[in-house]
């Protein structure tokens, strides 16, 4: 049977002192004798207990806790590295301020279930649209934001980068090696993209492509696309499907680095040589890409710096010193061994 936890009354009946000398000693200690306190404290050690923090902060108004929303299931974020440079950014911030991190997942598949659960002073937004209930949910409740990957929101703080010049700096890139044939291996939009359509980085990233394709007479017609969620398996999937159309593609655009993972794997599984008969490019510049084989060609984006920026402007928008910054982030092209000019003799 499990033993009783230890209460502030039997602290105070072992100190000798009134519960409110207890609540003193360990939340206002200046209001009682310094010898009076550690008498307290000596008790609650030898008894072990501890005070209910949460709920004295709660009780305040107050968590020290900033919840970072995420609009996938929680395994499927965990699979993902960039989440993991993402949340580094973070608490780094909340390191230096006192304050913890709290994950906040779909409950129930639904991220607005999950809102009045989290007990934090405010919420990071990952990759969800402005006009998301979610986003009208914490406007209504007058809980500080900050987006991230979003469109802008006049009440909110953003950080996003720039995708719209990442993507067309990549397919332009492949495009002047030569390749025509292209195929863009997209991250899985949700069940609402067949009525509204890509909406924030992917609507920005697939309109760069556009811009590419633009500039050498052709339009995102002229591409394959296929759509997959953000695992390196179902990136693998997608690439066996795109491989096995007519006329295949010479270059495949992937928009995360995990996606150009799985189009690898598929494309050695199926004796494809990478970059001499398929060229694959990422998105992100995740620190395997840099060791990978073949080294992947990437849009590198500051993942961490991103995840920084957003822990600092949420707290300054906790502390009320917030005027609602909007900051976009430079990518940068980088090129390694995964890409090359077409092999029109292969296949």
């Amino acid at each position: 049977m499990r033993s009783r936890k230890p209460t502030s009354s039997d602290v105070a009946a072992a100190a000798g002192v009134s519960r409110s000398a207890v609540s003193f000693a360990f939340n206002n200690p200046q209001r009682i004798a310094a010898a009076t306190r550690q008498r307290i404290l000596d008790a609650a050690e030898e008894l072990g207990y501890t005070p209910n923090t949460l709920g004295r902060m709660l009780q305040a108004g107050t968590t020290n806790s900033i919840g970072v929303l995420l609009p996938q299931r929680l395994a499927q974020v965990l699979e993902n590295p960039y989440y993991s440079r993402f949340l580094m950014g973070a608490g780094q911030v909340c390191d230096q301020e006192g304050y913890t991190l709290l994950l906040t997942p779909p409950l129930r598949d639904s991220v607005l279930k999950a809102i009045p659960y989290a007990a934090v002073d405010g919420f990071i937004v990952c990759g969800l649209e402005v006009d998301r209930g979610e986003v009208a949910e914490l406007d209504r409740r007058g809980i500080p934001f900050v987006l991230i990957d979003s469109d802008r929101h006049e009440g909110a703080p953003s950080v996003e980068v720039d995708d719209r010049g990442g993507a067309a700096e990549v397919a332009r890139y492949l495009l002047e090696l030569g390749h025509r044939r292209l195929a863009v291996l997209s991250i899985d939009p949700g069940p609402d993209a067949a009525e509204r359509g890509y909406r924030g980085p992917l609507a920005r990233r697939w309109a760069g492509i556009g811009d590419a394709l633009g500039d050498f007479g052709l339009a995102l017609s002229d591409v394959r696309l296929a759509e997959a969620p953000v695992t390196r398996t179902d990136g693998y999937r997608a690439t066996v499907e795109l491989m096995a159309l007519p006329d295949p593609p010479t270059a495949i655009i992937a928009l995360s680095d995990v996606l150009a993972y799985g189009a690898v794997d598929a494309l050695q599984e199926l004796a494809i040589d990478v970059p001499s008969e398929v060229s694959v490019t990422g998105f992100d510049d995740l620190a395997e890409s840099a060791w990978f084989r073949p080294r992947l060609t990437t849009v590198r984006q500051p993942i961490v710096t991103k995840g920084r920026m957003a822990a600092d402007f949420l707290i300054s928008a906790i502390r009320g010193e917030d005027q609602h910054p909007h900051q976009m982030l430079g990518t940068s092209l980088i090129i390694r061994d995964s890409t090359g000019k077409p092999n029109f003799t292969a296949g």
